[in-house]
């Protein structure tokens, strides 16, 4: 919820059980599901329409696939709306891109019930959400692929200071706002407004931006300390 008005999401899956069942754990939580959409295609439409404050997209569907949907979202600068990736595999090879496109976190389809609304509100409230399992995963998949040999790119990293560097190699490793503050030995609010000015002087949406970004300008390395 925020505030009184509940949150309002979008579900896009082409499996007709899969929107049910996510239809059903959300509304149970007071999250109100105020359209569905079985392609990307589809979706659209129905997002522009609607304009739900997140949208649960799904990575493979015909037509029209969730990388490419959330592409053509997040280009549209007026759209507020927050995108959460769900799919069945772990490692599944679109995940890069869909979060590279501006997708705000990533679940698997098998995550818990409670996982998932945790996730939703989340999303909703401005955060960023990436599964721990899957973080690990995408710094392995920078390591095989090569990317962040481009050291030095990263337009507006030279305006943070020795903190907000510190701060964002933290987040690239995967350490939650909790795990930073006690890494650095600060307040946990102190850590929000670090994050927040990152954030700003990178020019990205969120912190799965900012992890994006960090590694392929090559600031972050997979395996360096």
């Amino acid at each position: 919820m925020t505030g009184d008005t509940p949150i309002r999401v979008v579900v896009v899956d082409d499996q007709a059980l899969m929107r049910t069942g996510f239809r059903m754990i959300l509304e149970s939580a007071g999250i109100e599901v105020v359209a569905e959409a079985e392609n990307g295609r589809d979706a659209l439409d129905i997002v522009r329409g609607h304009r739900p404050d997140v949208v649960l997209m799904d990575i493979r569907m015909p037509e029209l696939d969730g990388v490419a949907a959330t592409e053509q979202l997040m280009a549209d600068h007026d759209l507020e709306t927050r995108i959460l990736i769900l799919t069945t595999f772990d490692l599944d090879e679109y995940v890069f891109a869909a979060l590279r496109a501006g997708a705000a976190g990533f679940l698997l389809k098998d995550t818990p019930p409670e996982a998932l609304i945790d996730a939703v509100e989340v999303i909703a409230a401005g955060d960023a959400l990436l599964a721990p399992s899957i973080t690990k995963r995408l710094i392995g998949e920078f390591a095989r692929s090569g990317v962040g040999d481009a050291a030095g790119a990263l337009p507006g990293v030279e305006e943070l200071t020795d903190r907000e560097t510190e701060v964002l190699v933290a987040m690239a490793r995967g350490l939650s706002n909790a795990e930073i503050a006690d890494a650095l030995f600060v307040g946990e609010t102190t850590v929000k407004t670090h994050v927040g000015r990152v954030l700003m002087k990178l020019g990205v949406r969120d912190r799965v931006q900012a992890v994006v970004a960090a590694y392929e300008s090559g600031l972050v390395r997979p395996g360096q300390d």
